[in-house]
């Protein structure tokens, strides 16, 4: 079993409670370990808007503003040999986790790796 690391932990501040609960519980389940990159909670209008510039994300952050910068989306990575991973894989399988987590808590999930306009497989966002 697997725990999230300090950093994640941190990375998650002023992210929605729901939102940790179904980490904390996907963390605990999961098949390959994971965790919260530094801009993977709540962001900042300027840090959304640092990464819009650099083509990480459509939301300008201004405008058009992030689940990111209200705390009800968070992004993760998979940790595989040592090392953070985005190989497509290993994100399913934790997407597998935190969707699993989510239905048993009865909380309403929305996966990025699901989206129709941009495939956006580390992202997930409370639903409603």
């Amino acid at each position: 079993m697997f725990s999230l690391g300090h950093k994640s932990i941190q990375n998650m501040m002023g992210v929605d409670d729901d939102l940790i609960d179904i980490v904390e519980l996907a963390i605990k389940i999961t098949k390959v370990d994971f965790g919260i990159p530094s801009t993977g909670g709540y962001r900042l209008e300027a840090e959304q808007a640092k990464l819009f510039t650099a083509g990480l994300s459509k939301a300008d952050g201004r405008v058009n503003k992030s689940k990111h910068q209200i705390g009800r989306a968070v992004d993760v990575f998979a940790y595989v040999d040592g090392k953070a991973s985005y190989n497509t894989e290993h994100l399913a399988m934790v997407a597998a986790a935190m969707l699993q987590a989510a239905s048993q808590l009865g909380i309403e999930l929305k996966w990025g790796g699901h989206f129709k306009s941009l495939l956006d497989m580390p992202h997930f966002e409370l639903g409603g």
